[in-house]
Order: structure tokens, then sequence, then C-alpha cells
């Protein structure tokens, strides 16, 4: 009973965490596919180098350099902060690949037709490119979401009381040794398949909608 407790404190900052850093993962991506598809060579390359520094450096570092390294006067990120704002920003680098994947993936026909026919650029990206884009990216978006899920572990490096550093304090105190994670493992699997699941759902739904 301890043991599922220990889990059950974690759980909260462990969903926490993964909803405001894929928040702001997807806000963040948003400006940066602009850049990669600009064709102000400039802006390109700002944007291609901060995916590249973004995505080249392993999230762990990033959460002990925002943790243990930035500080405006006295104010210090606190742990949570650190740990959202940390896999935040990587998250934004591998979302902004997967729109701009999606994105890319509409035929240029779509994109030709539209300027033959004079729709407003408004227009075409509501009612033509974004409804294919959304489902182009549904099922990317939903497999990096569940990996990052996962990856909101890698907070309780930096003390974030998450479900792992909940299971290794239990873990610690009570010497009933691997037990613990096996029980976490299963909580994490019970918060993944549903996501799967979503994902299956929206992907058949929106191909529905497509083919109509």
């Amino acid at each position: 009973m301890e043991m599922i407790r220990a889990i059950a404190i974690g759980l909260p900052l462990t969903v926490l965490v993964t909803v405001l850093a894929l928040l702001i993962g997807t806000v963040v991506a948003l400006p940066i596919v602009a850049g990669l598809r600009s064709r102000n060579r400039l802006v390109w390359l700002m944007s291609r180098g901060l995916v590249d520094l973004l995505r080249g450096v392993p999230p762990v570092v990033w959460l002990f350099i925002l943790y243990y390294g930035v500080s405006v006067g006295a104010i210090r990120l606190t742990a949570l902060q650190a740990g959202v704002l940390g896999l935040g920003v990587v998250a934004a680098a591998y979302l902004a690949e997967i729109f701009r994947g999606a994105i890319s993936s509409i035929p240029k026909g779509q994109w030709e037709a539209s300027s033959a026919l004079g729709f407003h650029r408004a227009t075409v990206w509501s009612l033509i490119i974004g409804p294919q884009t959304a489902r182009a990216v549904v099922p990317a978006y939903t497999t990096f979401a569940i990996g990052l899920l996962k990856d909101s572990s890698i907070a309780s490096s930096i003390g974030v009381a998450e479900i792992v550093f909940m299971s290794s304090q239990y873990a610690r105190q009570s010497g009933e040794g691997i037990m613990v994670f096996f029980v976490a493992a299963g909580v994490y699997i019970l918060l993944s398949v549903p996501l799967g699941l979503l994902s299956r759902h929206l992907d058949i739904k929106m191909r529905k909608a497509v083919a109509r």
C-alpha cells in the first residue's frame, strides 16, 4: 500500500511536466517551422542551427544547465520550472521537424491549385493545407507525446518529485528493491495506452473526413 501511495504522489507531477512541456514545445515549434520554411537564408540558417543545437544536447544536460546555471538576479528556476522548460525547448525542436515534415508531405499541386484559384493565404492554411497537415501530424505527434511522458522521468535527476523520483526514494527507504519500479513501469503503460488509442481514433476519423 505504501508503494502505491509513493507512486500516486509522483503521478500528478509526471502528468504536469509532460503536459506543460508538450504545450511549450508545440507553441515554440510553430515559429521555428516558419523559419525552416523561410526563403530568407539567414532566417533559415538560424532556425536550422537552433533545431540542431536543441536536438544535439541530451535533455538531461539542458535540465542541469537551466537548473544550476540560469538565474536572473536573486531569482533561480525551481526544479519543476527547469524540468518543464528544459523538456519543452527540446520538444520544440523535435516537433518543429514533425510539423515541417507534415507540411512538406502536402502535394505541390494543392499549393498551386490554391494559388491559381486566388485563395487568400489564411484560407489556404485554415481550409486546405491545415486540415491535411493535421491529419499527417497526429500519429507522429502522439508518438512523440508518449515518448515525452517517459522522458519526463529525466526531471527526477534535478529533484522533481515525479513517479521515478518517488519510486527511487521509496526503494531506498523500504529496501523492497526493484518491485516498485515494475509497478511504476505499469503506471507508465497505463498512461501511454489511452494516448495510443486516441491517436488511432483521430487518425481513422480524419482519414474518413478527407475521403468524403
